[in-house]
């Protein structure tokens, strides 16, 4: 996926041998997570899984979401996030999962709207980009309640509470 240069912002990582992550800020809005926070909610994600990777997370606004999110899914709305796996270069870059497209003003909206915490909202959606980076799906019903033990299981190892609860009030 290319990457719109205007804007951009890159804060240097610290070295990290589990998480390389390269965070990229097109966006003035505040509050967004720290390179710190991005990263510790990737790596909870990737926990036992994988014993290293390397993404890229891009925060936003709703202008490149929309054109994003049009062009990629035929959807006429700038979305909270959307996540670009990478395949075909296992051989090559091994520990490259893909690239993470966040929406600060949707996350900030919808979490907001979902009488949520700032950073459990910002997490949630981190991880679950993440998981989708590392094969989960939730496009039927079964994958979908694997995908969801997992966010919720790494969740509550941070101390976030269940997002899916706290949307709807029941489960």
């Amino acid at each position: 996926m290319p990457m719109k240069a205007a804007g951009i912002r890159n804060r240097p990582h610290a070295i990290d041998p589990y998480v390389e992550l390269d965070v990229q800020y097109a966006t003035q809005r505040k509050p967004v997570p720290s390179p710190a926070q991005l990263r510790a909610w990737v790596r909870a994600a990737v926990a036992s899984r994988r014993d290293r990777v390397s993404l890229t997370i891009r925060i936003v606004d709703e202008e490149e979401a929309f054109e994003l999110n049009r062009r990629w899914r035929n959807a006429e709305k700038a979305t909270n996030v959307l996540a670009f796996p990478c395949s075909g270069l296992e051989m090559i870059m091994p520990a490259f999962l893909g690239d993470i497209v966040l929406c600060a003003p949707v996350v900030a909206r919808e979490a907001a709207a979902q009488h949520k915490a700032w950073g459990a909202h910002w997490a949630h959606l981190v991880i679950h980009s993440t998981l989708h980076l590392l094969g989960f799906d939730h496009a039927v019903p079964a994958q979908a309640t694997e995908m969801e033990e997992v966010e919720l299981a790494v969740l509550q190892r941070l101390g976030y509470s269940d997002p899916y609860l706290l949307c709807t009030g029941q489960k």
